[in-house]
This record gives C-alpha cells, sequence and structure tokens, in this order.
C-alpha cells in the first residue's frame, strides 16, 4: 500500500495549508494527523475503485506542510508493520 514513490512532493508551488475552522487552536497537532489518516483513506478508496489518486494530493501537501518528518516516518513504519492505531 505505501510505495515510496507516491510519498514524494507533487511538483509546483507549495502554499501554506488554509484555514481549517475543525482545528480553530494554534496546536495544529491533530489537524497533522487527520490530514495523514486522510490522505491514506483516499488512496485506498481511489485505488480500490481503480481512479486517479490526484484528489488526494491536497491531504499530503497539508500534512507534510504541517507534521514533522520524524512522525510520518514513524507512522510510515507502524503501517507498514501493521502496528498503526488510526483507522485508515
Amino acid at each position: 500500500m505505501l510505495d515510496i514513490n507516491l510519498q514524494k512532493p507533487p511538483k509546483g508551488k507549495w502554499p501554506t495549508p488554509p484555514f481549517d475552522p475543525r482545528f480553530p487552536n494554534q496546536n495544529q497537532t491533530r489537524n497533522c494527523y487527520q490530514n495523514f489518516l486522510d490522505y491514506h483513506r483516499c488512496l485506498k478508496t481511489m485505488n480500490r475503485r481503480g481512479k486517479s489518486t490526484q484528489p488526494c494530493e491536497y491531504y499530503f501537501r497539508v500534512y507534510h506542510s504541517l507534521c514533522p518528518i520524524s512522525w510520518v516516518q514513524r507512522w510510515n513504519e507502524q503501517i507498514r508493520d501493521g502496528t498503526f492505531a488510526g483507522k485508515i
């Protein structure tokens, strides 16, 4: 499910993520985690339907902008090992 080529950032301009009213506070940890989950759920759904994963690029850009790299690496390892706590 996790192809390392899919984890590369898309080309083009990377603007700051827009305001998300679900996360109004300064601490953006939950926003980071939710966008990581949404990205992987989107990939799973689009691949299952046989459609392009291009719409998932938004979530990828947001979580890459908000999340520390060490968290993303740890979560990807946990997904690979089958120990990730989130529901994807």
